[in-house]
């Protein structure tokens, strides 16, 4: 195979692949189904909601079992060159009829299938799950079984028999993705230097493009300043979308996906405006517990890195504010949350992401980088109007910054501090928004200290309700001061309808989120969270 550059590189069926020539924004789909000639894998609605198209990539990791981690993606919005030095795991690789993987045999056994089209979709959720759980010697339970299969959809109502071949296939609780031979092939990618990838463009006039993978931090600082037209990308959750659904033209690419100094997530203390870099006290893992508690007049803050897949961040988030929880969940499917970013969330923009919201709320900061100076700016200042931002050419978002409420100097004294996060959608999984608030109270004698109230979905950016904010801080945390915040809503917003809600909607469920706070938090008998919820009634009933 001739190539004037280097080949994109990764494991497949098996053996190393190598792949030159095809234009850099070909997706993993439409090299598996129209080049591979592998067509289990299916495409549904080619911009990642469905699962019809759902992978496992492995990547070479430490932590991870057999030193292999393993992952779920949709394959529609990923592009070729993101696999470089990764493997890729597709319904064949699974087993045969003489051999099948036991997510396979369950879904025959039980029934799971009916027009089969969406099938190899589930299994291979339902055989990412299988092989992490074997390989730790536990079984999920069916509500956790029913978030990893939240990114896939059976149009044919299959979900019954799907959740119970899922919990059945544990009754052969062998693994069977061979990772002691993967883990080798990975380490022998590992060697080949970073991709700088490039391809004619047949779409433009044989236009050469191209994508560059740099991993060091410092290489990727300096390809951003000397190219600040190229197009950034993390996760392609949205950008995928671009070309599947827009069918725009990036040009250049930049991924930020093989830098692993931007997927850290760390517990840092100082000055959180500092521009920087700091040393980690404590890395954020699966067993990490104690948290180092701050020195005297500093403050304390997690710092998760641009490149840190939503999963991960959220799960740190959510260890240390469990109210963070359920937003986490409903922000995507898996498979979604494997590959989006939350650093590609906020830099993004959308008035309708799910982050930004939250992070507003907690007074994230975020670390700027241009070559080799930083600045640290608030979320709340970072938004100009509608997906644009405060990002100068050749600039980039390196980490952002979550400070503890515990440990934040603000002279709250004895406060009690309350946080939610609540998200509107027509769907409870895997739905955009049409509305999500990030809510911080902090009370003192019962009066309200400080609050911060910000909205998506209620203007071309996502905003603090500065009103309803004046009209809470320094009150009494009573009834009456919640009504005066509700009606000071309409001086905060002038929300739009369109196909998720109409602007009354949106108005009115704000005001009812304001008073859910209340009920929750109100000195005389609060509700419990679970009193509040319609899963908290299917419960109690």
């Amino acid at each position: 195979m001739d190539c004037d550059t280097r080949p994109i590189r990764f494991i497949h069926r098996g053996r190393v692949q190598q792949v030159c020539g095809v234009a850099p924004t070909r997706t993993v789909l439409e090299w598996l189904r129209e080049d591979a000639r592998c067509t289990g894998t299916k495409e549904g609605c080619a911009e990642g909601d469905c699962g019809a198209c759902t992978v496992i990539v492995g990547e070479a990791d430490a932590a991870a079992p057999g030193g292999v981690a393993l992952k779920t993606v949709n394959a529609c919005i990923q592009f070729l060159p993101t696999l470089d030095g990764r493997a890729l795991l597709t319904v064949e690789d699974l087993g045969g009829p003489h051999a099948p993987h036991p997510a396979q045999q369950a879904m025959v056994d039980g029934h799971g299938s009916q027009c089969g089209f969406c099938t190899p979709g589930f299994v291979m959720s339902l055989a990412a799950v299988h092989e992490d759980h074997s390989t730790r010697g536990t079984r999920p339970d069916r509500a956790a079984l029913c978030d990893a299969l939240a990114g896939n959809l059976c149009r044919c109502t299959g979900y019954r028999p799907i959740v119970e071949a899922g919990l059945a296939m544990f009754d052969d609780p062998i693994p069977r993705v061979n990772r002691a031979a993967l883990l080798p092939l990975l380490q022998t990618l590992a060697a080949d230097p970073p991709l700088h990838y490039a391809a004619p463009n047949p779409a433009v006039g044989g236009r050469v493009d191209h994508f560059h993978a740099p991993r060091d931090i410092d290489g990727f600082a300096r390809l951003r300043l000397e190219h600040p037209e190229a197009r950034l990308l993390a996760g392609s959750t949205d950008i995928g979308l671009w070309v599947t659904k827009q069918f725009r033209d990036l040009g250049d690419v930049l991924w930020i996906g093989a830098v692993q100094a931007l997927r850290g997530i760390a517990w840092r203390s100082g000055d959180i405006d500092a521009a920087g870099p700091m040393q980690a006290e404590a890395l954020v893992g699966a067993a990490d517990t104690n948290l180092v508690v701050a020195t005297a007049g500093s403050s304390r803050w997690l710092e998760v890195g641009a490149g840190a897949s939503l999963q991960d961040a959220w799960t740190a988030l959510a260890r240390h504010w469990p109210e963070l929880a359920e937003v986490g969940l409903r922000f995507a499917g898996p498979s979604v949350r494997h590959t989006g970013t939350l650093g590609g969330n906020l830099a993004n923009g959308s008035p309708i992401g799910d982050g930004a919201p939250v992070l507003m709320a907690m007074d994230a900061r975020l670390v700027l980088r241009r070559g080799g100076r930083r600045r640290v700016l608030r979320l709340d200042d970072f938004y100009l109007d509608y997906m644009k931002n405060r990002l100068e050419p050749g600039e980039f978002l390196e980490a952002v910054r979550v400070p503890d409420l515990d440990t934040a100097p603000r002279g709250y004294g004895a406060a009690t501090h309350h946080l939610r996060a609540w998200k509107i959608s027509k769907r409870f999984d895997c739905d955009i928004s049409a509305l999500c608030a990030g809510i911080r109270l902090s009370l003192v004698n019962g009066r309200v200290e400080d609050v911060r109230l910000a909205f998506g979905g209620m203007a071309a950016t996502v905003r603090r309700a500065q009103a309803a904010e004046t009209a809470l801080r320094g009150q009494p945390w009573t009834e009456q001061a919640v009504q005066a915040a509700c009606a000071a809503l309409d001086a905060d917003f002038t929300p739009l309808t369109d196909l998720r809600a109409s602007a009354g909607y949106r108005r009115e469920a704000a005001r009812g989120l304001l008073h859910r706070l209340w009920v929750q938090t109100r000195p005389d008998d609060p509700l419990p969270i679970r009193a509040t919820t319609v899963w908290g009634q299917e419960m109690s009933a």
